[in-house]
């Protein structure tokens, strides 16, 4: 399948240390001296210490009989369940986009109005990040190569005023989803984050009718940081699930693991690359076997 062929590739980092780490294992047999450097590599590509503690535990209740097979059922079981990701067909969705600047959340925007478009939606995308022109030039070159209907005002410094606009003219189009790729701003700007949860706000009282969903880009390789900027972001608004970028360029693919177990924030998107094509559906059972080296490659 072309998803796993990509999806394998972009682990490529991280399993060439933690497959290499397990290997090991297999070779020295279990030990406290290769348990403890198996701790360590699954603890650098950011696993999360509660789900390594528990991998080791795993590695020596089964030592006897090969414990690979058993360190994937595992991983697999305490990540959710595959979702298709299809928006609902009952009411109109907003999609709100949020996340650190750099953290690829324009080129997600449009990644995802690509996305839906493909699966038959009438997307709409709303360039809301009004402190950063070369964001909304980039999300207008993007919606003309998409031919979707893109809501921008330059004149405005009023990301809400933005919205506004954008909600008002999906409503009147009536628009299946519309995306909204916010400014990107720093969990630690209280002003930024207050402006953040004014403009769900405004979705709430004006326009009840849309049902809100909300993405956050993250950015692979921060590993840990990541994790701080998702907590914060959910202590604000609401964080139904997260797009994992620049997946391709870290060796710390384990993130997706603390994000769900200390958060319960899924991972509902890998994006790959800068294409239009370039963002795939997370599926639980292709990651774990990305990781370990256990699936196929093509």
């Amino acid at each position: 399948m072309a998803f796993m062929g990509k999806i394998f590739q972009a682990l490529r980092r991280t399993r060439e240390t933690v497959a290499d780490a397990f290997d090991s294992v297999l070779k020295r047999k279990v030990s406290p001296e290769s348990l403890e450097e198996l701790e360590d590599t699954l603890i650098s590509a950011d696993m999360g210490f509660d789900t390594v503690e528990a991998v080791l535990g795993v590695v020596e209740k089964n030592q006897k009989e090969g414990f690979i097979d058993e360190v994937e059922n595992y991983l697999v079981s305490i990540l959710p369940r595959n979702q298709n990701n299809r928006v609902s067909h009952s009411k109109p969705v907003v999609l709100m986009v949020v996340g650190v600047n750099g953290t690829g959340k324009t080129t997600s925007s449009a990644k995802l109005a690509n996305h839906y478009k493909s699966l038959g939606k009438k997307v709409l995308l709303v360039a809301a990040d009004t402190y950063r022109a070369a964001a909304v030039e980039q999300l207008k070159i993007w919606a003309k190569r998409l031919d979707v209907n893109i809501v921008c005002n330059e004149k405005s410094q009023q990301p809400s005023a933005v919205l506004f606009d954008g909600l008002t003219t999906a409503k009147s189009q009536e628009m299946d989803i519309t995306i909204v790729d916010t400014a990107g701003r720093l969990h630690t700007y209280k002003n930024l984050m207050a402006e953040l949860e004014k403009m769900y706000r405004v979705i709430e009282s004006r326009f009840p009718e849309f049902e809100i969903h909300s993405l956050i880009t993250l950015d692979a390789s921060l590993g840990q940081n990541s994790l701080i900027q998702a907590r914060e972001f959910a202590n604000t608004v609401q964080v139904d699930g997260a797009v994992l970028t620049k997946m391709d360029g870290t060796a710390k693919g384990g993130i997706v693991f603390p994000l769900y177990k200390e958060l319960e924030i899924p991972v509902k998107f890998i994006g790959i690359g800068e294409d239009l094509d370039d963002l795939f559906l997370f599926n639980r059972n292709e990651y774990v076997q990305g990781l370990l080296g256990t699936g196929e490659s093509s």
